[in-house]
C-alpha cells in the first residue's frame, strides 16, 4: 500500500512540476496602486507591470516582452499627457537601469555618489518625471523577464531579434500593440533609449513614422552609443576621446596645475576645440606626420590627459581608453579607473598592463541592481515568477550590418516637424563619451538647417550620470523641461 501511495505522490508531482514549468505568460498583466511625492507634490499612480507578445505574420506569438508601465491617477484628458517609451540598451541589458535609478517613481537605495548601501533596496524617487508624463519600460527580447518562443534551440529564429534592424522592427510593431491597446494614439509620445539605446530609438524614429504611423515629439539620447564611430577606428574616432580623458583626469586632480586650478566647464571648450582643429588632423597624417609635429601634438595631449608624453609616443598618437583606464593613476595610487563612470576606481593583480582587469563601476552597480529590481517587480509590484530577472540577456551574436540609424533620425525629423532631440551624457563617461555623443549629434544634420531642434545637456558624472543624486535631479529637470516644451503646442506641424 505504502509502495503505491509512493506511486503516486512521484506521478502526482511530476504533473505538477510539468504544469508548472518554469515559463511566462505570454500575455498577462498585473496592476497595483501607489503614492510619490515629486518637488511637494503627493501624486496618485497606478503601476501596471506584465507580458504582451510580438507577434508573426501569421499572428502567432514568437516572443513576449515583459514592460511595466506607470500612470498618473486622476487626468482629466489622458489624450494632452505624454507618455514617455524606455529602453536601455547592451545590445541585451534589461531595462532595470533608468527604470530604477532615473525617470521612475521609485529608485535605489545608494548614496549620494550612486555607491550600493546594504540592506539593499529602493525608496522613492523624489525627481521623477511621472508628474508630466506616463512611462513605460519596455525589455526587448531575452532581456529582464522577456523571453523568444521558444525560449531555445533551433527553432528560434535569431534574425527577427537580434540586430540593429530586426530590433527595430519588432519593436515598432510591439509599441503599435501596446499604443493601441492603452488607447494613446492620441498622446504626444517620447522615445528614450540609453547606451545602445541610443541607436535604438535614432532607428525607431523613422520606424514608427514609416511602418506604424506613429509620429514622435521627441528622441532622448542618455549616452548614447553611436557605433559608426566607436567600432570604425580611425583618427576621428581616436581623438574624440580626448576631451572625457581631460574630464576624467580633473576629477581625480591629474592635470598640470593651470587646468587643475579652473572649474571643469572651463577647461573642456579648450580640449574640445584641440581636438577637433588640431588633434584629429593630427592622426589623420598617420606615419607621414614630422617629427616635430608628432612631438609637439604628444606634448599637449599629455597635457589634456594627464599621461606621459613618452607613453603617447609611444601609441603613436592614437591612445586607447583601455591603456588610459589602467594607467592614468598608475603612479598616484596605483588604481585603475572605471570604464563606464571613471569616478570609480579598481585595483589590478599588477600595476603594469594595458587594460584594466576588470570594471571598477558596473560591479558596483550590480551590487545594487540586480537585488532591488528582483525585490520590486516581485514584492511590490506583485509580479510573481520563477524566471531569472536577465540584467544582461543571451542576444549575441548582433547583427550590426546596415545601419543607417543616424540617417534615419534625420530623415524623421525633415519628416516630421514635432520631432525634437535631447542629449544627455556624463562627463566621466569612457564607454559612449560625451564628446562623441556631441559629435553624433552635429552628424545627425549635415545641413545644419535642424539644428534648432537639438540640445545637448552634460552631467559630472558617468555614463549613468542620474546616480549621482545633484545630476539625477538635474537631468529629471532637463528632461521634464523638454517635454514639457516640446509638447502639445496647438501649433501646426509645418515649416
Amino acid at each position: 500500500m505504502k509502495k503505491i501511495q509512493l506511486m503516486l505522490c512521484i506521478m502526482l508531482c511530476s504533473s505538477l512540476a510539468f504544469a508548472q514549468s518554469r515559463k511566462l505568460p505570454v500575455d498577462t498583466t498585473v496592476t497595483t496602486q501607489h503614492n510619490v511625492t515629486i518637488n511637494g507634490t503627493n501624486i496618485g499612480y497606478t503601476a501596471t507591470t506584465g507580458t504582451q507578445p510580438v507577434w508573426d505574420e501569421m499572428g502567432e506569438p514568437i516572443a513576449s516582452l515583459h514592460y511595466t508601465y506607470y500612470t498618473r491617477n486622476n487626468v482629466k484628458n489622458r489624450a494632452e499627457r505624454p507618455l514617455l517609451i524606455s529602453f536601455n540598451g547592451g545590445p541585451g541589458s534589461g531595462s532595470v537601469w533608468m527604470h530604477l535609478a532615473y525617470t521612475g517613481p521609485r529608485i535605489l537605495k545608494i548614496d549620494d555618489e550612486g555607491y550600493p548601501v546594504q540592506p539593499y533596496g529602493v525608496k522613492h524617487n523624489p525627481f521623477s518625471v511621472l508628474d508630466v508624463t506616463d512611462i513605460v519600460y519596455v525589455n526587448p527580447a531575452n532581456t529582464g523577464y522577456s523571453r523568444t518562443i521558444p525560449e531555445k534551440g533551433e527553432k528560434v529564429d535569431r534574425d527577427k531579434f537580434f540586430g540593429i534592424n530586426a530590433d527595430v522592427k519588432y519593436l515598432a510593431e510591439w509599441l503599435n500593440t501596446f499604443v493601441t491597446r492603452n488607447d494613446r494614439w492620441r498622446s504626444p509620445k517620447y522615445i528614450i533609449g540609453e547606451s545602445y539605446g541610443g541607436t535604438r530609438v535614432m532607428g525607431l524614429s523613422l520606424a514608427l513614422q514609416n511602418q506604424q504611423w506613429m509620429y514622435l515629439n521627441g528622441v532622448i539620447m542618455v549616452s548614447p552609443a553611436d557605433y559608426k564611430v566607436i567600432r570604425v577606428g580611425g583618427p576621428v574616432s581616436s581623438a574624440l576621446n580626448l576631451p572625457y580623458y581631460t574630464a576624467a583626469a580633473w576629477h581625480h586632480k591629474a592635470l598640470p596645475s593651470e587646468l587643475q586650478g579652473k572649474d571643469l566647464l572651463e577647461i573642456l571648450p579648450e580640449s574640445e576645440d584641440y581636438t577637433i582643429n588640431t588633434l584629429i588632423p593630427a592622426i589623420a597624417k598617420g606615419g607621414f606626420i614630422s617629427d616635430s609635429e608628432r612631438k609637439s601634438v604628444a606634448k599637449k595631449m599629455a597635457y589634456y590627459s594627464g599621461l606621459k608624453e613618452k607613453d603617447i609616443l609611444d601609441h603613436n598618437l592614437d591612445v586607447p581608453t583601455q591603456f588610459f583606464w589602467k594607467n592614468l593613476l598608475k603612479d598616484n595610487g596605483g588604481y585603475n579607473v572605471g570604464r563606464l563612470d571613471s569616478r570609480y576606481l579598481g585595483i589590478d593583480r599588477q600595476l603594469f598592463g594595458g587594460s584594466p582587469d576588470y570594471s571598477a563601476e558596473l560591479t558596483s552597480w550590480l551590487h545594487s541592481f540586480a537585488p532591488a529590481i528582483n525585490y520590486y517587480l516581485q514584492e511590490e509590484l506583485k509580479f510573481k515568477t520563477d524566471i531569472k530577472y536577465n540584467m544582461f540577456g543571451p542576444v549575441h551574436p548582433w547583427n550590426n550590418e546596415d545601419d543607417n540609424t543616424r540617417d534615419n533620425l534625420r530623415q524623421a525629423m525633415a519628416q516630421n516637424p514635432y520631432l525634437n532631440v535631447l542629449v544627455q551624457s556624463g562627463y566621466y563617461d569612457g564607454a559612449t563619451t560625451y564628446f562623441n555623443a556631441k559629435y553624433t549629434m552635429w552628424q545627425v544634420d549635415p545641413s545644419g538647417r535642424m539644428k534648432d531642434r537639438f540640445e545637448f545637456k552634460g552631467y559630472r558624472s558617468g555614463h549613468m550620470m542620474y546616480l549621482r543624486r545633484e545630476d539625477l535631479k538635474k537631468a529629471n529637470d532637463d528632461l521634464r523641461a523638454f517635454i514639457l516644451r516640446t509638447s502639445a503646442t496647438g501649433q501646426s506641424a509645418k515649416y
